[in-house]
């Protein structure tokens, strides 16, 4: 009979990723709060046991680990900007200042606020610093070729799409303190050595490969044997697995290759439909991956998640999401050619999800840091909180910010002098 339960209840799912979005699209609410809120509900009504992450560490981490990756083929796809050094010079300052700052922000408030072990501070920093490409899919740039690509989604999206491989140096740091691989400079050499400059080339130049192998397939073979003939877009998650896996198999970041076999992809052949099929069907299936998934958050907070939060960890996680993030991001804007409300913007909707779970999953199954259920705490109060506010504002804040665009009071030129993408 559970069984039969569950099926039921996994079909309403399904119906609920194709209707929910076109009920809540004018409404201050967002498809993530419907699920935590009915994970929360069938648990604290029912009493059925709940996901806990602990009790469950590897399919926490597995199930995450392929939300990301779909969501990170999803932001690839539907960037329709080339690539380049000045066209994306408002990622580059995001990624090469807002990030480590938030990283080494939110490592000295565990460490120093809320008296965590080294090695924890640095995975909490680490886990809650990237931009999460799942949450955050409600500002970021629509499907291929729909004009929806200001300033503000565009850099939200490029960044969630690069800063959660980009974090990943910092979670092998967090392990190697713990396991204090040879002590000394040794292992950090090693650590700068493997984990920096190795694994983030390996991600890139084999996401690059691929992504360009993969492309030639789709567009430039002989005509009947293209992909892009096919019309399925089941294809794109092939790229997906094929890209991830690859890479991880040469000991690379499979996430920073994901997005930039995507991107590798556009760049190839960019103005063509079959990429809309691609893209709407990476995110059909990510939207299903993330109800799933945010059902079962929804659980685990029923079940008592926050039980271990003080109210100085409740302090240091408000200071996170609405201080830390802001500041770090205002300051990796300065001087850039933007409006103060899209410098605002971009600053407050640094939203965190799945990504910062998989990287607390990850670690945790890597390594005993003693304090496993602080940590759970601590990434689960921050994901419900950035859910909860910055669900309910994106909606009218984006609508204020194209409606001044559109008016000519509120726009602002590109990076470096060029002109702005139209919302």
């Amino acid at each position: 009979m559970s069984y039969v339960v569950m099926l039921v209840g996994f079909g309403l799912l399904v119906l609920l990723v194709a209707w929910l979005p076109m009920v809540l699209k004018e409404l201050p609410l967002s498809l993530p709060i419907i699920c935590v809120g009915l994970g929360y509900g069938v648990v604290a009504l029912s009493g059925l046991d709940a996901p806990d992450p602990m009790a469950f560490p590897q399919a926490t981490e597995r199930l995450t680990e392929l939300l990301v990756i779909v969501a990170l083929m999803g932001a690839g796809l539907k960037l329709d900007r080339p690539p380049g050094w000045r066209s994306w010079s408002i990622t580059w300052r995001l990624l090469g200042v807002t990030m480590p700052l938030s990283i080494l922000g939110i490592g000295l408030i565990g460490w120093f606020g809320l008296g965590l072990p080294l090695a924890a501070s640095i995975l909490l920093g680490a886990a809650l610093a990237p931009t999460d490409p799942v949450l955050a899919s409600d500002i970021q740039v629509g499907p291929p070729q729909s004009g929806e690509e200001d300033e503000i989604r565009f850099s939200l999206t490029s960044e969630a799409g690069l800063n959660d491989g980009l974090a990943f140096p910092f979670v092998h740091l967090a392990v190697a303190v713990v396991l204090d691989e040879g002590g000394g400079a040794g292992w950090v050499l090693h650590w700068f050595a493997l984990d920096v400059l190795w694994k983030l080339a390996a991600g890139i130049g084999m996401g690059w490969g691929i992504g360009k192998l993969l492309a030639l397939a789709t567009f430039r073979v002989p005509n009947r044997a293209k992909l892009s003939r096919t019309g399925d877009g089941f294809v794109s998650l092939g790229i997906t697995l094929i890209a991830y896996g690859s890479t991880e198999l040469v000991g690379g970041y499979g996430f920073v290759a994901v997005f930039v076999s995507a991107v590798a992809l556009r760049d190839a052949e960019r103005s063509h439909r079959y990429h809309e099929t691609l893209h709407d069907f990476i995110e059909q299936t990510e939207r299903l991956l993330m109800m799933v998934v945010l059902v079962l958050f929804g659980g685990t907070l029923a079940d008592g998640l926050l039980h271990p939060l003080t109210g100085g960890a409740v302090l240091a996680v408000l200071v996170i999401l609405f201080v830390l993030r802001p500041l770090t991001g205002w300051l990796g804007l300065w001087g850039a050619a933007m409006s103060t409300g899209e410098k605002l913007a971009i600053g407050f909707f640094g939203i965190r999800g799945m990504g910062s779970i998989y990287y607390i999953a990850f670690a945790l199954n890597a390594a005993d840091f003693g304090v496993q259920g602080k940590l759970w705490a601590l990434t689960g109060l921050t994901v419900l909180l950035s859910i909860l506010v910055h669900g309910t504002t994106v909606t009218p804040v984006m609508r204020r910010m194209d409606n001044r665009r559109r008016r000519g009071s509120g726009g602002s030129a590109a990076p470096d002098g060029e002109s702005a993408h139209a919302a």
